[in-house]
Protein backbone atom coordinates (compact mmCIF):
# COMPACT_ATOMS: atom_id res chain seq x y z
CA UNK A 1 0.00 0.00 0.00
CA UNK A 2 1.52 3.51 -0.80
CA UNK A 3 -0.03 7.00 0.51
CA UNK A 4 -0.66 10.12 -1.43
CA UNK A 5 -2.43 12.68 1.10
CA UNK A 6 -5.76 11.50 1.53
CA UNK A 7 -5.34 8.98 -1.23
CA UNK A 8 -3.89 4.97 -0.68
CA UNK A 9 -3.23 2.53 -3.74
CA UNK A 10 -3.37 -1.09 -3.06
CA UNK A 11 -1.63 -3.03 -5.97
CA UNK A 12 -0.82 -6.57 -6.35
CA UNK A 13 -1.44 -9.32 -8.75
CA UNK A 14 -3.75 -11.91 -9.11
CA UNK A 15 -4.27 -15.37 -11.61
CA UNK A 16 -7.42 -14.93 -13.39
CA UNK A 17 -9.34 -17.37 -16.02
CA UNK A 18 -6.52 -19.44 -18.13
CA UNK A 19 -3.93 -18.66 -15.56
CA UNK A 20 -3.36 -14.69 -17.11
CA UNK A 21 -2.21 -12.27 -14.90
CA UNK A 22 -3.84 -9.47 -13.43
CA UNK A 23 -2.38 -6.12 -11.88
CA UNK A 24 -5.26 -4.92 -9.67
CA UNK A 25 -5.29 -1.23 -8.45
CA UNK A 26 -7.39 -0.54 -5.72
CA UNK A 27 -8.10 3.35 -5.05
CA UNK A 28 -9.14 4.54 -1.24
CA UNK A 29 -10.15 8.35 -0.28
CA UNK A 30 -10.51 9.42 3.27
CA UNK A 31 -13.47 11.26 3.48
CA UNK A 32 -15.12 12.45 6.82
CA UNK A 33 -12.52 10.49 9.10
CA UNK A 34 -13.03 7.30 7.10
CA UNK A 35 -11.25 5.22 4.09
CA UNK A 36 -13.95 4.48 1.36
CA UNK A 37 -12.93 2.39 -1.53
CA UNK A 38 -13.01 5.01 -4.80
CA UNK A 39 -11.94 2.44 -7.52
CA UNK A 40 -11.39 -1.22 -8.21
CA UNK A 41 -9.63 -1.70 -11.49
CA UNK A 42 -7.80 -4.73 -12.51
CA UNK A 43 -5.60 -4.35 -16.20
CA UNK A 44 -4.47 -8.32 -17.76
CA UNK A 45 -0.75 -7.43 -18.41
CA UNK A 46 1.86 -9.10 -20.12
CA UNK A 47 4.63 -11.06 -18.37
CA UNK A 48 8.08 -9.38 -18.48
CA UNK A 49 10.25 -6.92 -16.81
CA UNK A 50 8.90 -3.86 -15.76
CA UNK A 51 12.05 -2.00 -16.58
CA UNK A 52 11.79 -3.02 -20.53
CA UNK A 53 9.73 -0.69 -22.20
CA UNK A 54 7.16 -1.00 -24.88
CA UNK A 55 5.74 1.86 -27.37
CA UNK A 56 2.36 3.01 -27.15
CA UNK A 57 0.28 2.97 -30.45
CA UNK A 58 1.75 4.94 -32.98
CA UNK A 59 2.03 5.61 -36.95
CA UNK A 60 4.03 4.95 -39.54
CA UNK A 61 4.17 8.59 -40.37
CA UNK A 62 6.52 10.95 -39.64
CA UNK A 63 4.53 13.78 -39.48
CA UNK A 64 3.61 15.43 -35.97
CA UNK A 65 0.23 14.07 -34.55
CA UNK A 66 -2.26 16.78 -34.38
CA UNK A 67 -3.48 16.62 -30.76
CA UNK A 68 -6.78 18.55 -30.04
CA UNK A 69 -8.28 16.18 -27.25
CA UNK A 70 -6.60 16.01 -25.08
CA UNK A 71 -3.25 17.99 -25.82
CA UNK A 72 -5.62 21.26 -25.98
CA UNK A 73 -9.18 20.98 -24.84
CA UNK A 74 -10.47 18.03 -22.87
CA UNK A 75 -14.52 17.44 -21.84
CA UNK A 76 -14.45 18.35 -18.56
CA UNK A 77 -14.91 21.62 -16.50
CA UNK A 78 -13.03 22.31 -13.67
CA UNK A 79 -14.39 22.75 -10.49
CA UNK A 80 -11.30 24.31 -8.29
CA UNK A 81 -7.75 26.21 -8.63
CA UNK A 82 -6.27 22.11 -8.12
CA UNK A 83 -8.49 20.97 -10.28
CA UNK A 84 -6.73 22.89 -13.00
CA UNK A 85 -3.37 22.39 -12.05
CA UNK A 86 -3.69 18.54 -12.70
CA UNK A 87 -5.56 19.03 -15.98
CA UNK A 88 -2.64 21.29 -17.06
CA UNK A 89 -0.30 18.90 -16.30
CA UNK A 90 -1.89 15.96 -17.75
CA UNK A 91 -1.83 18.09 -20.80
CA UNK A 92 1.52 19.31 -20.77
CA UNK A 93 2.52 15.01 -20.20
CA UNK A 94 0.15 14.48 -23.50
CA UNK A 95 2.02 17.58 -25.14
CA UNK A 96 5.51 16.19 -24.23
CA UNK A 97 4.57 12.73 -25.45
CA UNK A 98 3.06 13.68 -28.98
CA UNK A 99 6.04 16.09 -29.46
CA UNK A 100 9.07 13.76 -27.93
CA UNK A 101 10.23 15.84 -25.26
CA UNK A 102 11.23 13.73 -22.56
CA UNK A 103 12.39 16.46 -20.56
CA UNK A 104 8.55 18.08 -19.92
CA UNK A 105 6.91 14.79 -19.99
CA UNK A 106 9.75 13.66 -16.81
CA UNK A 107 8.72 17.29 -15.31
CA UNK A 108 4.92 15.99 -14.29
CA UNK A 109 5.65 12.47 -13.61
CA UNK A 110 6.88 10.90 -9.71
CA UNK A 111 9.48 8.83 -9.99
CA UNK A 112 7.97 6.02 -8.76
CA UNK A 113 5.56 6.02 -11.70
CA UNK A 114 4.64 3.10 -13.53
CA UNK A 115 1.93 2.27 -16.14
CA UNK A 116 0.30 -0.69 -16.55
CA UNK A 117 -2.04 -1.35 -20.09
CA UNK A 118 -3.89 -4.33 -20.87
CA UNK A 119 -1.68 -7.33 -22.49
CA UNK A 120 1.28 -5.24 -22.30
CA UNK A 121 4.49 -5.41 -19.98
CA UNK A 122 4.43 -2.78 -16.91
CA UNK A 123 6.70 0.76 -17.97
CA UNK A 124 8.79 2.45 -15.26
CA UNK A 125 9.48 5.92 -15.67
CA UNK A 126 12.97 5.11 -17.28
CA UNK A 127 11.57 2.71 -19.67
CA UNK A 128 8.93 5.21 -20.36
CA UNK A 129 11.09 8.00 -21.08
CA UNK A 130 13.71 5.47 -22.80
CA UNK A 131 10.62 5.10 -25.27
CA UNK A 132 10.38 8.85 -25.71
CA UNK A 133 13.64 9.14 -26.53
CA UNK A 134 13.58 5.99 -29.22
CA UNK A 135 10.73 7.69 -30.80
CA UNK A 136 12.38 11.13 -31.25
CA UNK A 137 15.62 9.38 -32.76
CA UNK A 138 13.23 7.53 -35.34
CA UNK A 139 10.95 10.54 -35.77
CA UNK A 140 7.86 8.43 -35.10
CA UNK A 141 4.35 10.14 -35.20
CA UNK A 142 2.93 9.54 -31.77
CA UNK A 143 -1.32 9.36 -31.02
CA UNK A 144 -2.48 9.56 -27.87
CA UNK A 145 -6.03 8.57 -26.32
CA UNK A 146 -8.82 10.71 -26.93
CA UNK A 147 -10.57 12.03 -23.85
CA UNK A 148 -14.19 10.90 -23.92
CA UNK A 149 -15.46 11.20 -20.13
CA UNK A 150 -13.32 12.20 -17.35
CA UNK A 151 -13.71 12.75 -13.09
CA UNK A 152 -11.64 14.45 -11.27
CA UNK A 153 -11.50 14.34 -7.27
CA UNK A 154 -9.06 15.85 -5.40
CA UNK A 155 -8.21 15.12 -1.71
CA UNK A 156 -5.52 17.32 0.39
CA UNK A 157 -2.14 16.28 -1.68
CA UNK A 158 -3.26 13.34 -3.59
CA UNK A 159 -6.24 12.97 -6.40
CA UNK A 160 -7.87 10.99 -8.69
CA UNK A 161 -8.24 11.12 -12.42
CA UNK A 162 -10.83 8.26 -14.33
CA UNK A 163 -11.17 8.68 -17.65
CA UNK A 164 -12.80 6.74 -20.49
CA UNK A 165 -10.73 7.34 -23.85
CA UNK A 166 -10.43 6.37 -27.50
CA UNK A 167 -7.77 5.84 -29.82
CA UNK A 168 -7.93 8.39 -32.65
CA UNK A 169 -9.01 5.97 -36.20
CA UNK A 170 -9.60 3.43 -33.88
CA UNK A 171 -6.14 2.06 -33.92
CA UNK A 172 -6.81 0.85 -30.63
CA UNK A 173 -9.40 -0.76 -28.26
CA UNK A 174 -11.21 2.03 -26.21
CA UNK A 175 -10.28 1.83 -22.56
CA UNK A 176 -10.48 2.95 -19.14
CA UNK A 177 -7.82 5.02 -17.43
CA UNK A 178 -7.25 5.13 -13.76
CA UNK A 179 -4.26 7.61 -12.95
CA UNK A 180 -3.34 8.60 -9.38
CA UNK A 181 -1.67 12.18 -8.69
CA UNK A 182 0.25 13.84 -6.01
CA UNK A 183 1.72 17.54 -5.15
CA UNK A 184 5.14 17.56 -4.16
CA UNK A 185 7.16 21.01 -3.79
CA UNK A 186 3.93 22.65 -4.87
CA UNK A 187 3.74 20.62 -8.46
CA UNK A 188 1.17 17.60 -9.40
CA UNK A 189 2.93 14.89 -11.04
CA UNK A 190 1.42 11.82 -12.00
CA UNK A 191 2.17 8.72 -9.64
CA UNK A 192 0.44 5.77 -11.92
CA UNK A 193 -1.71 5.01 -14.14
CA UNK A 194 -3.71 1.98 -14.94
CA UNK A 195 -5.27 1.45 -18.28
CA UNK A 196 -7.74 -1.54 -19.06
CA UNK A 197 -9.02 -1.85 -22.92
CA UNK A 198 -13.04 -2.19 -23.18
CA UNK A 199 -13.84 -4.60 -24.85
Amino acid sequence: MRSYGLVAVVTGHHKAAHDADVFFLDIWVKQKGAWRALLIQDVPVAAADASVATAPPSSTDSQPHECENPCQTIPYRVRSPAEQDIVNAFQAIMNAIVAHDVGAWGKHVADEFVVYGSDRAPILKSGRMAAIERQKESNTAVTVGEVQTMRLAVYGDGAVMIATAAAPEGSRPPYRAARVWVKRNGQWQMAISAHTDVK
